[in-house]
Formats: structure tokens, C-alpha cells, sequence
């Protein structure tokens, strides 16, 4: 068997579900409009220089819907999922995905975006297994604003998906082939393991390295 990898936002998804969520939630009266953006955005910026601070965007992110109940949050995502990520799920992402599956590949998305706003869309794909940053839970379920465990982001990536691995008794080089898809630079710890790295609808910092490294660039939502 070979291991398939797929980060998820602007690589899967030609957008970022997390900073959308994060415009959903002002659309819908959850989040002040000015303050939100303004830091939704700042993190935003973090994340494309590679300095999120992740247990802080967490804090902010999760601020305004972590004390809501959980029929109102599972009925507000389901809508965000209708209204915004749906209609981004595309046929060449959904067929790159089936591909893999069809060739008999272990399958994993792993993204810096929270379980939270992430798992409904890891089942779009039909994908069983996420790899996302964890968010701590309270005896009552309800999120703390903390993150649980190691988050998926940079280096983190590569520990998760080791300890995934470790917990069916199976290591990396047990495969014979790892494929990573990713479209960002954030990725390179996970690519630079990868036998079949593959810089995907790649940013400009990513498509150089893929350049001078000889990697597969490939665009799924644009002409090659």
C-alpha cells in the first residue's frame, strides 16, 4: 500500500475554509464585523509567512461560537457547508481524490485548519482521516479555546502524521510511495518526506522551490 497525503485549504480547496468561516460568522452576526476581519485577516497574514502563532488564532477564532449550543453550531456549519464550501468542492480535486483511492492509497487530509471547521469537509471528499489542529474540549463538550495535543501546522504535520502511523504499529518508510500534495511552503516539512511530492495549485514562494527542486506541479483549478 502507498500513503497519500492532501493538505486541504487552496490545495483541495480553492479557497481557505478557515479564514471563510472565519467571514461566515461575520455574515451571520456572530463576529463584529471591523474587529474580525482585522484579525482574522492579521492571522491570515501570519499563515502565509509561516509565523502563525497557532494557540493565539485559536483563542480568536473559536471566540465566537465556542459557548453556543451544539445543535445551533452543528445547524450553522451545515448551512456554511451548503453555502460556501460545497460549491467549491470541484470535479478535478474530487476525481485527484478518487484516483488515489481507486489505486488502493492510504488516504489522509492534514491541514493547520481546526477539526471543528474541517471534518465535514474531510467526509465531502470521503476521506477517513483527518489530521487537523485539535481543539481541547470541556467535560460538557463545549471548546475551550485551547489547542489539544501537537498542532498540525509546519513541523507539526509531519509529527502527526507520525504519530497516526505509530498507532496502527506502521512507520513512513514502510510505504513504498508517499504522495503529498500541498500548495504552500508552510509544507515543506511534510513534502521534503514525501517520495512523490507534488506542489498543487502552488503560491509563488512553493512554485519556485518546486522548480528548483524538480518537483510535479500541478494545478487543478486553473489550465497547467
Amino acid at each position: 500500500m502507498n500513503l497519500c497525503l492532501f493538505d486541504l485549504d487552496h490545495t483541495l480547496l480553492p479557497l481557505d475554509s478557515d479564514h471563510s468561516w472565519g467571514e461566515f460568522m461575520v455574515r451571520i452576526g456572530w463576529a463584529d464585523p471591523a474587529e474580525h476581519r482585522a484579525g482574522n485577516d492579521a492571522f491570515y497574514a501570519q499563515y502565509q509567512a509561516g509565523t502563525l502563532d497557532v494557540a493565539a488564532y485559536i483563542e480568536f477564532a473559536t471566540r465566537p461560537w465556542r459557548e453556543r449550543p451544539a445543535a445551533e453550531l452543528a445547524q450553522v456549519h451545515a448551512r456554511f457547508m451548503r453555502e460556501l464550501i460545497e460549491p467549491a468542492i470541484l470535479p478535478p480535486a474530487l476525481a485527484l481524490v478518487a484516483h488515489h483511492r481507486e489505486a488502493g492509497d492510504r488516504l489522509a487530509i492534514v491541514t493547520a485548519t481546526n477539526d471543528f471547521v474541517t471534518a465535514p469537509i474531510a467526509r465531502a471528499f470521503d476521506v477517513d482521516t483527518l489530521i487537523a489542529v485539535e481543539l481541547e474540549r470541556a467535560a460538557d463538550g463545549r471548546c475551550t479555546g485551547r489547542v489539544a495535543g501537537v498542532p498540525s501546522f509546519r513541523e507539526g504535520k509531519v509529527a502527526r502524521v507520525e504519530a497516526w502511523l505509530a498507532a496502527d504499529g506502521a512507520r513512513l518508510q514502510d510505504f513504498e510511495r508517499v504522495t503529498v500534495y500541498s500548495d504552500s511552503p508552510n509544507d515543506l516539512p511534510l513534502l521534503e518526506i514525501a517520495t512523490d511530492p507534488v506542489a498543487t495549485n502552488p503560491s509563488p514562494a512553493l512554485a519556485v522551490v518546486a522548480r528548483e527542486r524538480g518537483w510535479r506541479v500541478l494545478n487543478l483549478f486553473s489550465p497547467s
